[in-house]
């Protein structure tokens, strides 16, 4: 199969793929707490998986991603920090979630986005897609008009005309997440990890119950998902 991960491509493979799609993908992902079924990376498992099938589908390149990430944070009275899924309504009680390892403060996240796509735009880029991780998607999104005019890049992101049909990173490890590791990552889903009894809910799981989660139902979302990528991208002349 052709290469399309940057790390990868010998300097002509770069100049070919470049010439015909100048396209970036960027993977927002994290190294964080996705319930006891799911890997530690998940979120850049997901971004990165869908970006690497949307650049065989539509051209273009795809960056490693970036695991850290922007999210709520609280400082205990004892001096710990929980953050993201650590005070969530599904986290009971509120504690720090096993293996998270990951937060940054969002003006530290901008600049370092920022960085990254002075690189790109080095490199002979015309545009950037960026998703993952919510929050990371959120600031991404949030800054998207002011940084376009800054970086003199094409962005796009999960802005709300994505959203009527974009089926990726919809929960926090919840059905959807869980169907989308398991289509592209089987070997790293482990649902016997959760409770049989639905009364349990799974710790730090935000969604549908991850317990009727499939690969089909991922390579849906996966489908659909490629398909909403490819209609930006011809919209915006790439």
């Amino acid at each position: 199969m052709e290469k399309v991960r940057y790390e990868e491509l010998l300097p002509q493979q770069f100049r070919v793929r470049l010439a015909d799609c100048p396209v970036a993908y960027l993977p927002l992902g994290t190294l964080e707490w996705h319930g006891e079924h799911l890997p530690l990376g998940s979120d850049a498992i997901i971004s990165h998986g869908l970006m690497i099938e949307a650049a065989h589908r539509l051209g273009g390149i795809v960056m490693p991603p970036i695991h850290l990430g922007p999210d709520r944070s609280t400082l205990q009275g004892d001096g710990s920090q929980l953050q993201g899924m650590d005070t969530a309504d599904v986290t009971t009680p509120h504690r720090q979630l096993d293996g998270s390892c990951y937060w940054i403060s969002e003006g530290l996240f901008m600049a370092l986005v920022d960085a990254i796509l002075a690189q790109i735009k080095r490199a002979g880029f015309a545009a950037v897609f960026a998703d993952g991780h919510g929050p990371s998607r959120g600031s991404w999104i949030r800054h998207l008009s002011e940084r376009e005019t800054r970086s003199g890049l094409k962005l796009l992101g999960v802005t709300e005309d994505f959203r009527q049909t974009w089926q990726s990173q919809m929960d926090h490890a919840a059905q959807n997440e869980t169907s989308l590791v398991m289509a592209m990552r089987p070997d790293l889903v482990d649902l016997s990890q959760l409770s049989d009894d639905r009364s349990v809910w799974p710790q730090g799981v935000g969604g549908k119950d991850p317990r009727d989660a499939t690969a089909e139902i991922g390579q849906a979302h996966l489908k659909s998902s490629i398909e909403t990528l490819r209609q930006a991208l011809s919209a915006a002349g790439f």
